[in-house]
């Protein structure tokens, strides 16, 4: 591929970018009442000390978060829906070190789930070595354990990393097996962070494009009452 002129990039991304923004300001809310409880799962990615307050990767865009994500975990408790939270949990040896500072070592307060989160509780933990949860064994274990569940709020960070590879993989997954499912991403409870030419805005707009174009259900929020 030989790169666009970049007039005429720059041109033409401005107008794709004001189109993707208007279209993600019009999106709808999801009532989580309208969810059938039994069927539906909150997925709570990465919401730990080490991408929030401490180390490395710490960030104030996904602290912002937690308030939004707390308050939707004690509804889906009321409403007798199914928790699961993601900690990313690495060793020394993580080949993911190439690509980012070392974070989130195993057995470190940064590997631990926000304290707002972690005293709600009342979740299952999955410790993952790689970007992916959906690729973990505790989480193939737990699909193979809950055939009936077919509605997924998936909430936490990076909204470009970490939500849009378990999203987008897990309603392929479920294509994949001719399954209609619901994979619902709230733009209030995802975030990514700022660093350099990472403009936490722009990603996060293209992040959740990207998802909806692949068949994700993306909402401006999630009304709980």
């Amino acid at each position: 591929m030989k790169l666009p002129d970049k007039k005429n990039f720059l041109e033409n991304c401005s107008k794709a970018l004001s189109e993707i923004y208007d279209t993600l300001n019009e999106l709808k809310e999801l009532d989580i009442k309208d969810c059938e409880s039994k069927k539906t799962v909150l997925v709570i990615v990465d919401v730990i000390n080490g991408f929030v307050r401490e180390g490395a990767l710490k960030s104030e865009r996904i602290e912002s978060i937690i308030p939004e994500i707390a308050c939707l975990s004690k509804a889906c408790d009321g409403l007798g829906i199914e928790k699961l939270a993601f900690c990313d949990y690495h060793t020394q040896e993580s080949p993911e070190f190439d690509a980012y500072p070392p974070h989130c070592l195993k057995g470190t307060s940064e590997a631990e789930i926000v304290d707002e989160i972690k005293n709600i509780g009342g979740y299952k933990l999955i410790p993952k070595n790689s970007t992916n949860g959906f690729l973990e064994e505790a989480f193939q274990e737990w699909l193979e354990q809950n055939i009936d569940k077919d509605t997924f709020i998936i909430t936490g960070d990076c909204t470009d990393i970490c939500i849009q590879q378990f999203a987008i993989t897990l309603k392929t997954w479920f294509n994949m097996k001719n399954r209609k499912s619901r994979v619902i991403v709230p733009m209030n409870m995802v975030e990514t962070y700022d660093f350099g030419v990472h403009n936490g805005d722009l990603v996060n707009t293209m992040a959740l494009y990207n998802m909806m174009i692949n068949g994700v259900e993306v909402v401006i929020n999630c009304r709980q009452a």
